[in-house]
């Protein structure tokens, strides 16, 4: 029963967010324990009852995502407010010679443009620039258009606030992110300071992922 436990353990463990629907009781054990079967049968090189994979995951010990997220429920509760901004653009371009000065030059295009939003990712080998619908224009000017990768419109932010303790508390991402991704919802970038958390969304779908934002608060106020 110990080889049993560790065998399913691990396979449950390989299965994005099973671990976390069994605890919240979203799956039927019954069924996961017959779609199980057959790997498990392989595993282990011999015939295995579904009773007795359904009582070996009924006595698994709560996993590791499962103590994360109640340190983090905890945490949940110091969040501060929620920002939202409309009317975003992303563009990347394959990093170029001479790609830091015509960002440079663009920052001080609108330094003085009050309510700007800007803010970008360089990799290694591409940087992403998102910024107002406004001042698109202004980047397919001034930077290499054969360089560009990508771009996006209609697109809307959300930035969460994080308390200066979210660098000591592993898994405050993880939380965030899997809660969207139950919802369906497509991030088309993430943004992260020391303190900010700003996920990009297409506008259509900022509604529903403020919402889901918003009751990580309501749920952790009730608990």
């Amino acid at each position: 029963m110990d080889r049993l436990s560790k065998v399913i353990e691990k396979l449950i463990n390989q299965s994005p967010f099973v671990q976390e629907a069994i605890t919240e009781g979203l799956i039927n054990i019954s069924s996961l324990a017959r779609k199980l079967n057959p790997e498990i049968k392989t595993l282990m090189g011999k015939d295995i009852s579904d009773s007795a994979i359904i009582m070996a995951i009924k006595r698994m010990p709560p996993g590791t995502n499962q103590k994360i997220e109640h340190r983090i429920k905890n945490f949940m509760r110091q969040l501060g407010d929620l920002i939202v901004r409309s009317n975003l653009v992303t563009c990347t371009f394959k990093n170029y010679v001479g790609i830091s000065q015509d960002q440079a030059k663009f920052l001080s295009q609108i330094k003085d443009i009050s309510d700007n939003f800007y803010t970008v990712s360089r990799g290694v080998t591409e940087t992403t620039i998102i910024t107002n619908e406004q001042f698109k224009p202004k980047i397919m000017e001034m930077f290499k258009q054969e360089d560009l990768i990508a771009e996006m419109s209609n697109l809307s932010s959300i930035t969460m606030k994080l308390p200066v303790i979210n660098t000591e508390i592993s898994g405050v991402y993880y939380y965030l992110l899997k809660k969207l991704a139950w919802e369906g919802i497509n991030l088309s970038e993430v943004i992260s300071t020391t303190n900010e958390f700003t996920i990009i969304v297409d506008t259509a779908e900022v509604s529903t992922a403020f919402s889901v934002l918003m009751n990580l608060k309501s749920e952790t106020l009730n608990m």
